[in-house]
């Protein structure tokens, strides 16, 4: 009888060992999945105002774009900030930028945008040749561009959005459309808003894009009115349009906050 009950002891040893052992290992490649499954990747595209250097030339001018892999849990997602300063929603497309990020993009990866600070100008002058066709329509105009030295059509910049947001979706990708952040313009202590243009233009592209849009011109320019022209001026120290480090901080926490409020947007839970 002390043999068998011997034998059944040894029997549920090696059956609690097995357990332990099994699920040791369970956990062993539950984690090495984890670690080895290709993170997404956030991309960010825009202007001047979304990355613009580190104040290089001596100037303290910053873009939102440069903060906000600081904001996000970089095990788990990449933050790539692909924007440049000058470039206008049709440009970053014409010197191949954004074809370079549709080779990468992969399901699952988010696109944030932010375009029209640069649009406003001029489709063929010999110094930038970057603007875009006003509104969202389908209107195009044929050009020389004197910069690239090739013949161009021009298109509106409601076209070159939904030419993001619609190549961004056909790779799987989430995009997220952003309205351009406000510059440096008081009116009867009020910040002048882009509700009638690019912001406008912005949301309605989104909307019908079935995109995710953040009304950051709206954002930040509800706190620019809170704090006042006496102290939104010191965020620019060098023109009306780039903002410094504090500046660029606090634009960057209001895209966080914008993301926060995106119904539905799986971006938010990469977030710190």
């Amino acid at each position: 009888m002390q043999k068998i009950n011997s034998m059944a002891t040894n029997n549920k040893r090696r059956k609690l060992i097995r357990s332990f052992v099994t699920g040791g290992l369970l956990v062993l490649l539950t984690s090495f999945i984890l670690l080895t499954a290709p993170r997404p990747t956030l991309y960010i595209i825009g202007d001047s105002t979304v990355k613009n250097g580190d104040g290089r030339g001596g100037k303290d001018m910053w873009g939102w774009g440069s903060f906000m892999a600081d904001r996000f849990d970089t095990t788990r997602i990449q933050v790539q900030n692909h924007a440049i300063g000058g470039r206008s929603s049709r440009t970053f497309i014409t010197e191949g930028r954004w074809d370079r990020i549709l080779e990468q993009l992969k399901p699952g990866d988010f696109v944030i945008m932010q375009f029209g600070h640069n649009d406003a100008g001029p489709l063929d002058d010999t110094a930038r040749a970057r603007g875009t066709i006003k509104g969202i329509g389908e209107d195009s105009t044929a050009i020389y561009n004197p910069i690239r030295k090739v013949n161009e059509v021009v298109h509106t910049y409601g076209w070159y959005m939904r030419k993001y947001i619609n190549e961004a979706k056909a790779k799987g990708a989430i995009p997220i459309v952003c309205s351009p952040v406000p510059r440096n313009n008081f009116k009867n202590g009020k910040t002048e808003r882009a509700n009638g243009s690019y912001g406008k233009w912005a949301g309605e592209v989104a909307k019908a894009g079935d995109a995710f849009f953040i009304p950051l011109n709206d954002l930040i320019a509800d706190q620019y009115d809170a704090l006042g022209a006496d102290s939104v001026k010191h965020f620019f120290p060098v023109d009306h349009t780039h903002p410094n480090k504090n500046g660029s901080t606090l634009n960057a926490d209001l895209v966080v906050k914008g993301i926060k409020e995106l119904k539905k947007c799986e971006l938010k839970k990469f977030l710190k």
